[in-house]
């Protein structure tokens, strides 16, 4: 693509400015939860309903809050966030925590998630 820099201003068409559909609504969460061995994983649903899981070494852990996190500030919920996925560190490395709304489709985390445990490896 180039652009014609001897006219000023913004240029487009018709064709370009068409609607596309895009993946909406929270689908699935078993497209997510399947996804984690029992061997590998240990899962527990708590009394809200929501689910944690983490790897038996402890260093990955996903949450799923299907109403919402509870605390956060002030220990209100955190009506948005739906979906935590959280790597502990190293000493050389640190971690990180990536987090989805509550109505982030289950089938774009199920995604992130195989690329996660693809990276994982037996030491």
């Amino acid at each position: 693509m180039t652009a014609d820099l001897a006219t000023p201003g913004f240029a487009t068409t018709v064709e370009a400015l068409r609607g596309r559909s895009w993946k909406l609504g929270a689908g699935q969460p078993q497209q997510v939860i399947d996804q984690f061995p029992d061997a590998d994983f240990k899962l527990v649903v708590d009394d809200r309903a929501d689910v944690h899981i983490n790897s038996r070494d402890g260093r990955l852990y996903l949450g799923w809050f299907p109403h919402g996190r509870p605390g956060g500030i002030d220990e209100d919920w955190v009506t948005d966030e739906g979906w935590v996925i959280a790597m502990m560190g190293t000493s050389d490395v640190p971690g990180y925590r990536i987090s989805f709304g509550t109505e982030t489709p289950a089938e774009i985390i199920a995604v992130a998630v195989d690329r996660i445990l693809a990276t994982s490896r037996l030491l």
